[in-house]
């Protein structure tokens, strides 16, 4: 018999069911409302002879207890193979792993399963600990969420969990093992880890206490330690609250991420009970990885400072990566999330449901640390982002991706689509990276025909009436165009002081520059001519797709006057840069 035929034998389906949902006797059958979906009339049964389930409503579905558990918490087969196998008593093979591995690993969950009592027995009634208990209760956390998370205290005593643990027939090496007493260098000797610390024990999705973090009672550093990494506790795999938000994370369909255990707590206690925090700022794609397995739907509500929000912005790649949709919760300003829970739970709701895209978030943090009204400002945002989206795979999220920075830049889409093509074709050939950023974003971060215009009237005021019929729509670059007006109407050189002092550091820019040639009006011709031929190609395109193609309304004499208008240009034999 197979270990999956074993735990089915020794499972009772009515039970297991029975845990979720009150069932009644209906002739062979157990009869319930659906717990998978809203209803007034039950259509859910259960069938105790055959073992299996089956809605007849809305879910339509059904199948045996592994299928039931899998649909119901979210878990995969395996899990949930483990999770019924504990349940029945039925041990499960380990391949790859010793007999003595796997008893190891047990005795460090029993030995974690009794320090938690221990230090949870002690919060709640040892003398020593009424500093923790001030500590906890000034948070305004309630006895429920005390017990709900066990939260414990670790006496100042340099032995008191280890003569604890000695005394219930542990071992000193199996209390090393779990990473709960420390030896020193010097004389060898073990004392515990954790003293004098507020304890918030780590569980993995089935409850089991894989972990402890440990909080300090004053304003000493570090302010917040965890258990090392053992045989069964992995920081970087590890979800704090994870075992009482499996369930809202998959009912609602979204699982927020904050930053402190304390964070957890509280929304908990508020009622928000899909929110489970990382061990530390830093999110990993082993953490990842887990929640996807219960919804895609990702929110992070980090605190908002500037590590919550590097944290935010790495896990972009992620969201590309591991194919799940991200967004970033803005909090007010100097606020954690248990304290704008606590403030108000109404402005916390509105912050989650306003929750933004990660990619705007992004763009919308590395913007505010740059001058956007100026090119460079704009060239610096397009090379922080284009290698992220050159990672995107081609689609719905390239493309909602290629927009937000349309919009924060207003580089025209067909500009980015272009210089993303660049970039990643000289990627493809190994150019260096900020080679290929420089030669992607050429076009966006310059105007040569247009500077060099600029440039002749900075260095030639005379030359002013040469430019008569030039009009400011001609230049695409913003600071370009405000040059052009500002020299068309200045008198000579226009004032520095009266220039903007984002457009004067590109004034001083053109300024610097020389002037190579010597026929300067055949050459301000030329760059008319090119300007006038951009102009009016971009005009014609434009009204071409302004308008849906069966409006009548658009006024083909006008495109058709522009394109005899381009052949002339083009017949003259000057060539546009």
């Amino acid at each position: 018999m197979s270990v999956i035929d074993d735990v089915k034998q020794k499972t009772d389906i009515v039970e297991i069911i029975g845990q979720y949902v009150t069932l009644t006797k209906s002739g062979r059958t157990m009869r319930a409302p659906c717990p998978f979906h809203s209803e007034k009339k039950p259509s859910f049964f259960v069938y105790p002879d055959q073992q299996s389930w089956h809605c007849f409503g809305a879910c339509n579905t059904g199948g045996d207890v592994f299928s039931f558990i899998m649909k119901k918490e979210g878990l995969d087969f395996a899990d949930t193979l483990r999770l019924l196998a504990e349940k029945t008593g039925v041990v499960i093979p380990s391949h790859g792993a010793t007999e003595a591995d796997d008893q190891a690993r047990d005795k460090i969950y029993e030995i974690n399963q009794a320090t938690t009592q221990y230090f949870h027995n002690l919060l709640l009634c040892n003398p020593a600990a009424e500093k923790a208990r001030n500590y906890i209760k000034g948070r305004g956390l309630n006895e429920k969420v005390i017990a709900d998370f066990q939260l414990g205290y670790c006496l100042p005593a340099w032995g008191s969990l280890k003569q604890y643990l000695l005394d219930k027939g542990f071992q000193e090496t199996e209390l090393l093992d779990a990473g709960l007493i420390i030896k020193a260098e010097a004389s060898g000797k073990t004392h515990d880890r954790f003293r004098d610390h507020i304890i918030f024990p780590i569980m993995d999705e089935r409850g089991r206490a894989t972990g402890f973090g440990a909080r300090v009672l004053d304003d000493s550093s570090p302010k917040y330690i965890n258990s090392p990494q053992t045989r069964i506790f992995d920081k970087s795999g590890s979800l704090y609250g994870i075992h009482l938000a499996r369930t809202a994370i998959r009912q609602q369909n979204l699982a927020v991420l904050v930053e402190g255990y304390m964070d957890v707590i509280v929304a908990h206690q508020y009622g928000f009970s899909n929110v489970v925090a990382p061990m530390g700022v830093a999110i990993t794609e082993k953490q990842i990885n887990y929640i996807k397995k219960i919804t895609r739907n990702i929110s992070l509500a980090l605190d908002p400072d500037s590590a919550g929000e590097d944290a935010a912005m790495r896990c972009v790649i992620f969201e590309n990566t591991l194919d799940v949709d991200l967004k970033v919760i803005t909090l007010p300003a100097g606020q954690d999330p248990d304290e704008v829970i606590k403030a108000d739970i109404k402005v916390w709701q509105a912050q989650v449901e306003k929750a933004l895209p990660v990619i705007d978030f992004t763009l919308k943090v590395i913007a505010a640390k740059l001058d956007m009204k100026s090119s460079r400002g704009k060239t610096d945002l397009v090379n922080k982002i284009l290698p992220i989206i050159a990672d995107v795979k081609a689609g719905p999220r390239q493309y909602r991706y290629l927009t937000g920075l349309s919009l924060a830049t207003g580089v025209e889409d067909r500009k980015l689509e272009a210089a993303l093509a660049s970039y990643k074709a000289d990627r493809k050939v190994k150019a260096p990276r900020p080679t290929a950023m420089a030669k992607a974003t050429r076009t966006i971060s310059s105007n040569p025909v247009e500077e060099y215009i600029l440039t002749i009237l900075l260095k030639h005021p005379e030359m002013k009436e040469k430019f008569e019929g030039v009009s400011c729509d001609y230049f695409e670059n913003s600071e370009n165009r405000a040059l052009f007006e500002l020299c068309q109407s200045a008198v000579g050189l226009p004032v520095v002081e009266s220039i903007d002092p984002v457009i004067r550091e590109h004034l001083d820019i053109l300024l610097q520059r020389e002037l190579h040639g010597e026929d300067l009006v055949a050459r301000i011709e030329q760059c008319k001519l090119t300007l006038k031929k951009r102009y009016l190609l971009s005009l014609a395109h434009k009204q071409s797709f302004t308008r849906e193609p069966e409006d009548n309304s658009i006024d083909s004499g006008t495109i058709l006057a522009n394109t005899d208008e381009l052949n002339n240009i083009f017949k003259s034999g000057i060539k546009g840069k």
